[in-house]
């Protein structure tokens, strides 16, 4: 079986990952660019897997490989995640759902975490044959911190560094000049359908204005089907609905500032962008004229929302530009 067998929809990306390998050809630095949810950090996963893996035909070592790396345990493996801090700590985005934190802000690639990436580095690797970082959502480091991982990237050493990040552009050019692209893909229908069912998923194909955000990304199709599963039904319900009333947009504000995550609410705008689009499309023209006002609003808000303006205010601003009585 293929190291790469459970990459599905990839073809590019395991051809020349499999060349690299194959050629002993592994460059210092990968860029694994593409949206998020496309099997970008299941191609690491099988990349590093196959790396380690190199010269071992004990079923028992292999095995041993998979599960440590599983688990993020492998001494020569760094996998680096965006945090969040709270009260001095680095939480990751699983702990902090986890410990039920309210979150404000978006979460960061941190310097500090670029200077134990430095450290971890300093070391020869001590079982595989070369240490391997990665770094997820490597779009979320500061300039600070970008510039700090140039320097690493300049020099790695016995080291393998990958970059996951959404594009090219995300990140510095002095960056991505030091890595070797790998391209990713949103997926066809076919591969969509083929993955949701593999990850035991396949109830989120039958949400079509689901499968519509998601654009070909089955990683992205399951995070709104979980973000849908967030947000009460009722509350649902009448945002997608006229808003009758100042009085009801008031109400409607303060019961989103009080029940849903910042993230959440970002998300819900995605959701409420799609659900007009999609009423618009289904009407006439003058409808869909119509309808930009409100596109426009809504994406007014979001940029509100990421420039950390009071939440609820910003919600009684939006809805209240939308009350049709």
């Amino acid at each position: 079986m293929s190291s790469f067998s459970p990459l599905i929809g990839q073809p590019r990306a395991v051809e020349l990952l499999t060349q690299a390998i194959a050629q002993a050809r592994i460059a210092p630095a990968y860029l694994f660019a593409g949206a998020e949810g496309v099997g970008r950090s299941v191609a690491a996963e099988c990349f590093v897997a196959a790396l380690f893996a190199a010269g071992r035909s004990s079923e028992h070592e292999l095995r041993g490989i998979g599960q440590r790396m599983q688990q993020r345990n492998h001494p020569d493996l760094l996998w680096v995640e965006p945090t969040y801090l709270h009260q001095g700590k680095r939480l990751s985005i699983a702990e902090a759902i986890a410990a039920d934190i309210k979150r404000k802000t978006s979460p960061l690639i941190r310097l500090e975490q670029v200077r134990e990436i430095s450290q971890f580095l300093s070391r020869s690797p001590l079982e595989a044959p070369r240490s391997v970082v990665v770094l997820e959502q490597a779009e979320t480091m500061p300039e600070a911190a970008a510039n700090a991982l140039l320097k690493t990237l300049e020099e790695p050493g016995q080291a393998t560094l990958i970059l996951i990040a959404q594009s090219v552009e995300s990140l510095l050019p002095t960056l991505v000049s030091r890595c070797q692209r790998i391209p990713f893909f949103r997926l066809s229908q076919e591969d969509l359908t083929a993955v949701l069912t593999t990850v035991g998923q396949p109830e989120v194909l039958a949400q079509p204005q689901i499968l519509q955000l998601a654009q070909g990304s089955p990683g992205a199709a399951i995070a709104h089907w979980q973000r849908l599963q967030e947000i009460a039904p009722e509350l649902l319900q009448q945002l997608t609905q006229p808003v009758p009333s100042p009085r009801v947009a008031l109400t409607l504000a303060r019961q989103i500032q009080q029940a849903v995550e910042l993230d959440a609410q970002l998300w819900l705008i995605d959701f409420l962008q799609a659900q007009t689009w999609n009423t618009a499309t289904t009407q006439a023209l003058p409808s869909i004229q119509g309808m930009v006002p409100r596109l426009k609003t809504l994406e007014q808000a979001r940029e509100y929302l990421r420039q950390n303006v009071n939440p609820r205010l910003v919600w009684e601003v939006t809805l209240l530009g939308m009350v049709t009585g």
